[in-house]
């Protein structure tokens, strides 16, 4: 009887020490729910102690690597003071180098808070992920070699045309332009050396980009300088985060008010494109005007 008694009191704490163990397990799991439900909120961005922003480590002036490998660039002003404003100094920004197809992936597995990395607002990307107010106007534009110079794109018929992948170039061409043979690369430094190597007879990209490229590239011009309709450029953050979303909106209402849009343009941008090009590049406090 006493041994009978010993094997039920034995049971009875196991019992009770498993039961405890799938309680805590229980409690584990919906603590780490809890925690994934939260990652990208503001409240998790401030306890990290940084916010993770993708940006172009090879298109300049935008985002780039400069000679000692700092991030640089016209969305790297703006981003450094999203980090200024939101955690109280621009240093805690930890910028993730993406390329123009992994943008979307990037913040759908949540590896960044917001993309800053040149990224056009069009129908399609909107299904995958939120656009705040955007702080940049932007089209299309095609750059070809002086020795063949291509000014309508009715002449890239027959010919191979450099895109990135991933980009609205890409897109509109692919949709409109079927027949014209596209040569795709990921990196922006690969469609323009593709373009020097003779490897396609033009490019089609942003035209703040082919402008910005032919400038520094003798032998080269704009003969397209907008293709297809205005398109904005905004920053972007995983769907359904209209936390983040609405913080970012109302942040760049309070930059337009210091013109701080425009300021980065000077800091930036004008030592490549000039004082002409800022209003109908800028969009400031988040609106056309």
């Amino acid at each position: 009887m006493k041994k009978f008694k010993k094997i039920m009191s034995a049971l009875v704490i196991t019992t009770i020490v498993m039961g405890g163990l799938v309680g805590c397990s229980s409690s584990a799991s919906k603590k780490s729910d809890s925690t994934k439900a939260a990652a990208g909120s503001i409240a998790e961005i401030k306890a990290r102690g940084t916010i993770k922003i993708g940006v172009f480590s090879d298109k300049a002036p935008f985002g780039y690597l400069d000679s000692n490998g700092k991030n640089q660039g016209f969305d790297v002003f703006i981003a450094k003071r999203f980090a200024k404003d939101l955690l109280g100094d621009e240093t805690k920004v930890e910028f993730v180098l993406v390329d123009a197809a992994s943008r979307v992936a990037y913040l759908e597995s949540k590896k960044v808070d917001i993309i800053m990395a040149n990224f056009t607002v069009t129908e399609d990307r909107k299904q995958k992920v939120d656009f705040t107010n955007p702080y940049m106007k932007v089209s299309l534009g095609i750059v070809s070699p002086d020795s063949a110079k291509i000014t309508s794109v009715d002449q890239l018929k027959g010919k191979k045309v450099i895109v990135a992948k991933g980009t609205t170039a890409e897109t509109f061409l692919t949709k409109n332009y079927p027949d014209i043979e596209l040569v795709k690369y990921e990196q922006y430094s690969e469609i323009f050396q593709a373009l020097k190597d003779k490897r396609g007879d033009a490019i089609v990209n942003d035209n703040t980009e082919v402008i910005a490229w032919a400038k520094e590239n003798p032998g080269f011009s704009v003969g397209v300088p907008s293709l297809g309709a205005q398109d904005t450029i905004a920053p972007a953050v995983t769907k359904g985060n209209k936390e983040l979303l609405d913080w970012v909106n109302t942040e760049l209402v309070t930059l337009g008010k210091e013109n701080f849009v425009h300021k980065a343009y000077e800091s930036t941008l004008t030592p490549v494109y000039g004082a002409d090009y800022e209003d109908k590049l800028v969009i400031e406090g988040g609106k056309i005007k």
